[in-house]
């Protein structure tokens, strides 16, 4: 089932070769690609002028600006370069949930898939993209890489992946960061539960490496609109020693209130420490999320 799940159909290849991801920062690198680099280098756009020195090429001056000002002065360029896209799947045992109304598609296979698709889109562009792997700790670290068998990889890696435990997202996330390597865009695909304030000071860490972060929040619609009206018996998916069952009219109320406020403080922390939220569901098709968000952010 899961193997299905992480790879991708006709219908979705197709979906993804039409979207492109700008990065809004300037990347490192010295491959050539279709992002805007901060090493200057001698690619066909023009980026800056500076004045001559003693050692620079005399094939870089400007000679028509020399003509008008008299002044030696050097073109600079501003090189193209592929982009480090780090994938951070949550694999905790909440992730599995498939719904208790009908068994559907759980968070975890549709994470998988939505890494599926963010690695077949950068590769594509010819980018380095790696994945990362957790639950209580980091179980699979495949860094970032742009070599055709790569994909392979990181699509085998998603094929085999289980989720089950316990996590904290927060100390994870830290966990990583000496893996993140130079500047990049860090996508955590998760459902996000865990202390707010814990979970944003430990993006805001990420972004201040600097990296551009995505947060890709998966839902199951159970999780949204309660659909509970029984006595049901609730079991915890990384503790399953603990249950109860329990009357869900009589708690219904402060569980739509719980949740409105944890959705509206992480929405909020994530604008303040400029963090991409991207709430998004298992009905819901991971190359159309991909391409909803794209058009959003100006890439479509």
């Amino acid at each position: 089932m899961l193997e299905r799940a992480s790879s991708l159909s006709p219908e979705d290849r197709d979906r993804l070769s039409q979207l492109q991801w700008h990065a809004r920062t300037a990347v490192e690198g010295l491959h050539l690609g279709i992002h805007p680099s901060p090493l200057k280098g001698t690619s066909v756009e023009f980026k800056e002028h500076r004045p001559y020195v003693r050692g620079d090429e005399v094939r870089s001056i400007d000679w028509k600006l020399f003509g008008k000002t008299d002044r030696l002065y050097i073109r600079q360029y501003e090189e193209e370069t592929n982009l480090r896209a780090s994938l951070l799947l949550d694999q905790s045992g909440s992730m599995g949930y498939s719904g208790a109304r009908q068994q559907g598609t759980s968070k975890h296979e549709f994470a998988c898939r939505l890494a599926a698709s963010l690695g077949y889109l950068f590769a594509s562009q010819h980018d380095a993209v790696g994945l990362t792997t957790f639950d209580t700790s980091v179980k699979t670290h495949l860094p970032p890489r742009s070599r055709p068998a790569h994909l392979h990889a990181l699509m085998e890696l998603l094929a085999t992946s289980r989720c089950g435990g316990e996590t904290s997202l927060a100390s994870v996330i830290e966990s990583t960061l000496p893996k993140l390597g130079r500047r990049g865009v860090v996508f955590l695909i998760s459902d996000g539960f865990d202390q707010v304030d814990a979970l944003l000071r430990a993006l805001s860490m990420v972004r201040q490496l600097p990296h551009e972060v995505v947060f890709f929040q998966v839902w199951h619609p159970d999780e949204l609109d309660f659909p509970f009206s029984t006595r049901t018996r609730f079991r915890s998916l990384e503790s399953p020693q603990r249950e109860r069952i329990v009357d869900p009219l009589a708690f219904r109320a402060q569980y739509q209130k719980n949740l409105s406020d944890f959705r509206s403080q992480l929405e909020q922390g994530c604008k303040r420490q400029r963090v991409a939220l991207v709430p998004c569901t298992t009905q819901e098709t991971p190359s159309d999320v991909l391409a909803k968000f794209l058009a959003e952010r100006g890439d479509a």
